[in-house]
C-alpha cells in the first residue's frame, strides 16, 4: 500500500518548513519513506526535470490538496480547509469582489485590536497577493492555502451576487452615508495629522481607491487623475491618450484620498505645501505593476497623478511601433551605426520612451554596454544598466554623463537634452566612438536642428555627430470589433488638403462604438514617423545657416516623408482615421 492515511495530521509547520517535499509528506503520515525513494529513483530516470510533485500525482499517491498542504508547508505557510466555515460578511467587505477575483483569494477572519486578516490562496506561487493587500488594504495579511476547488466554490458563493453591486457607483453611495467622512465637508486645511491618519484608514476610501486602481489596470489606462475643484471633486483615466471622466465622489473626501494615495507611496502624509513623487508598486494577475505617483498642491486641495507602468503591456519591438517597412528598415540601419547620435523627438506622450527602448531592446546582447540615463527610469529592462537622474542632490544628465564615458559603454542612452552642458558632452561621447540616443521637444525633424542651435550648440558639431532625427506622434487605432466603412464629406477631405479626384479609389474607415472599445470607435495606439538621415546636403545647410524650411526641403529631396504623409498612409490602410491624424500633423508650408 502506498498511501498510508488520506486524512493527513499537519505537525507545526516550523518542524516543516524547508524540509523536501518527500519528507514533509513522511511526517504528515502520508507517504512511506520507501514510496518516496521510489518515485525519487523514476525521477532520476525522467528526462526534463520532472518535479517530484508531478509524480505523487501520476501514481495515485496524493491528491493535489494534499500536494498543496505540503507545498504550503514548505514555505512556512499554514493549510487552512474551508470545509463547514461561514464567513462573515463584514469580513468579506473587508476585499472587494473585483481584488478577490483579480488576486484569486477569499479573506475568512479579521481581527479588529491588531488590524490582522487572514486570507486563504490556492496556490504559494501566489504569495505575493498578500504584499499587494496589505498596500492596498493598510491591514497586517497573514496568507493560508486552501485546496483549489474550494477556494473557487468561496469565490462563487461570497462574490458571485457582488459582481455588480461592488462598483464605483455603489461605493460613492456608500461613502455618501459615511458620517466620519462627511465631518470633513468644507474643513480642507484644517485637518490635523491624527486625522489624516484616520482618514487615510477609512474604510470606504480604501475600497474605492482600490477599486479605481484595477478597473484602470484593467481598462488599460496609462493614468489616473485625482483632481480637486473649487465646487466638486474629479477622477479621471486617460486611455489612448484621452481622458475620460468617471463618476465624482463628495469633494469632501479629497484629503482621504490623497493621504491614502501617499500611505501606498510612503510619502509624507503631513507634507501638504509641497510637490511629492513616490512609486507604489502592486502584481496584478501574476504580472508586476508600477505606479508613478505624483502629488501637486493647488487651490482646492492635492492634485494627485498615478502613471500606471504595466510591463505586462509594455511591448519593446520595433515591429510593433507602426513603423513601414522601409522606415523600419532606415531606422534599423541608424540605430546600427558605429557612432553618432540618434535623436527621437515630439510632444510630452508622443511614446518617444517606447521608441528608444524598443530600438536598445534590438541592441541588447551580451557583447553591448549600454547605460541609459532616465529622468524618472520608467521601465526596468534586464541587460542595461539603468541610472535614475536626482537634479535635487545634482545627479544631472550632464554630470552623470561624465562618470559613465568611464564606465566602458558602448551605446548610451541620454534621457532628454536639456541644456547646452548634456548637448555638448553627448556630441563629445558620439566623437569618441560612442552611440547615443537622446530625445527633444520639437515639433517635427528639421526644427530640432533648430532647437540644438537656440540651446548654442555649434553648427559643426551637430553636422559631425547627428546621424538622424526621428519625429513621431501617437495617433488612436480604429477599433477592430466595429470599424465601419463610409464616405467623407468636402470638409474633411480638405482639412488633409486632398481633392475628392485624389481618394476616388480610396476607402475611408471609423469606429461606431461597441463594447469592446467602451463606445468610442477607438482601441489602442500606433505611431507615425517623420525620418531625417542626415547627408552632405543637409550638413552643409546646416553649417551655412539655413532656415528650417530649407532644410525640410533638402530632407525631403532625399527621401524624407512628413508626418502628415504618413498619416495618410494609415487612414487608407484603413488603421486610423481623418480626425486621428488632423489632429495630429499639420501641413508644412515649403
Amino acid at each position: 500500500m502506498g498511501k498510508i492515511n488520506n486524512k493527513p495530521k499537519l505537525p507545526p509547520v516550523d518542524q516543516l518548513r524547508g524540509r523536501t517535499i518527500g519528507r514533509i509528506l513522511i511526517k504528515m503520515g502520508i507517504l512511506s519513506r520507501d514510496k518516496v525513494h521510489e518515485c525519487l529513483k523514476i525521477q532520476s530516470q525522467r528526462q526534463g526535470g520532472v518535479k517530484i510533485g508531478e509524480i505523487f500525482i501520476e501514481l495515485g499517491l496524493v491528491d493535489e490538496s494534499q500536494l498543496q498542504m505540503a507545498l504550503a508547508a514548505q514555505l512556512g505557510m499554514e493549510y487552512m480547509s474551508l470545509d463547514g466555515i461561514d464567513i462573515a460578511a463584514d469580513v468579506i467587505e473587508k476585499v472587494p469582489a473585483q481584488m478577490a477575483k483579480t488576486y484569486h483569494i477569499v479573506p475568512v477572519e479579521y481581527k479588529q485590536e491588531q488590524n490582522e486578516l487572514i486570507v486563504v490562496l490556492d496556490s504559494p506561487d501566489n504569495f505575493r497577493a498578500t504584499d499587494d493587500l496589505r498596500t492596498l488594504t493598510g491591514s497586517k495579511v497573514i496568507a493560508r492555502i486552501t485546496d483549489p476547488a474550494a477556494l473557487d466554490k468561496a469565490l462563487a458563493k461570497y462574490y458571485e451576487e457582488q459582481q455588480d453591486s461592488n462598483n464605483i457607483n455603489e461605493l460613492i453611495d456608500e461613502i455618501q452615508g459615511d458620517s466620519f467622512l462627511a465631518e470633513f465637508d468644507g474643513r480642507n486645511q484644517s485637518i490635523d495629522l491624527d486625522e489624516l491618519k484616520e482618514l487615510s484608514e477609512s474604510n470606504p476610501v480604501k475600497k474605492l481607491l482600490n477599486l479605481v486602481l484595477l478597473q484602470a489596470i484593467r481598462d488599460k489606462a496609462s493614468d489616473i487623475h485625482f483632481e480637486p475643484f473649487e465646487n466638486e471633486y474629479k477622477m479621471r483615466y486617460r486611455i489612448d491618450g484621452v481622458l475620460y471622466e468617471m463618476i465624482p465622489p463628495p469633494k469632501y473626501i479629497a484629503a482621504a484620498l490623497s493621504s491614502r494615495i501617499k500611505v501606498m507611496a510612503d510619502l509624507d502624509i503631513a507634507e501638504r505645501r509641497l510637490p511629492q513623487d513616490g512609486r507604489i508598486s502592486l502584481t496584478v494577475q501574476g504580472n508586476p505593476v508600477d505606479l508613478r505617483v505624483s502629488v501637486l498642491p493647488t487651490m482646492f486641495g492635492e492634485s494627485v497623478v498615478l502613471r500606471i507602468l504595466d510591463r505586462s503591456q509594455a511591448s519593446f519591438d520595433l515591429a510593433e511601433l507602426g513603423l513601414r517597412p522601409k522606415e523600419h528598415e532606415i531606422v534599423r540601419q541608424l540605430i546600427r551605426k558605429p557612432n553618432g547620435i540618434i535623436i527621437v523627438t515630439g510632444p510630452t506622450g508622443c511614446g518617444k520612451t517606447t521608441t528608444l527602448y524598443s530600438a536598445l531592446d534590438e541592441l541588447n546582447d551580451i557583447e553591448t554596454k549600454i547605460i541609459t540615463t532616465e529622468d524618472p527610469v520608467e521601465y526596468n529592462v534586464d541587460g542595461l544598466v539603468q541610472v535614475q537622474m536626482k537634479s535635487e542632490i545634482g545627479l544631472t544628465f550632464a554630470r552623470c554623463l561624465r562618470s559613465i564615458l568611464r564606465q566602458d559603454p558602448d551605446i548610451i542612452l541620454v534621457g532628454e537634452i536639456r541644456d547646452l552642458e548634456t548637448a555638448q558632452i553627448a556630441a563629445q561621447s558620439s566623437l569618441t566612438g560612442h552611440v547615443v540616443f537622446t530625445t527633444l521637444h520639437t515639433n517635427d525633424a528639421p526644427s530640432s536642428v533648430a532647437r540644438l542651435l537656440d540651446l548654442g550648440v555649434e553648427p559643426f558639431l551637430i553636422t559631425a555627430t547627428i546621424e538622424g532625427i526621428v519625429a513621431q506622434r501617437l495617433v488612436r487605432r480604429i477599433c477592430t470589433s466595429c470599424k465601419t466603412q463610409f464616405e467623407p464629406n468636402e470638409a474633411q477631405l480638405m482639412e488633409l488638403q486632398l481633392t475628392p479626384d485624389e481618394v476616388k479609389d480610396k476607402k475611408f474607415y471609423y469606429g461606431r462604438g461597441c463594447g469592446n472599445c467602451n463606445g468610442t470607435g477607438y482601441k489602442g495606439r500606433l505611431g507615425i514617423f517623420e525620418i531625417m538621415v542626415f547627408n552632405d546636403e543637409i550638413r552643409d545647410l546646416i553649417m551655412n545657416q539655413a532656415s528650417t524650411g530649407v532644410l525640410r526641403a533638402a530632407a525631403l529631396k532625399a527621401g524624407m516623408r512628413l508626418l502628415r504623409d504618413n498619416g495618410l498612409e494609415a487612414i487608407f490602410d484603413g488603421i486610423t482615421t481623418i480626425d486621428e491624424i488632423v489632429k495630429e500633423t499639420m501641413m508644412e508650408e515649403i
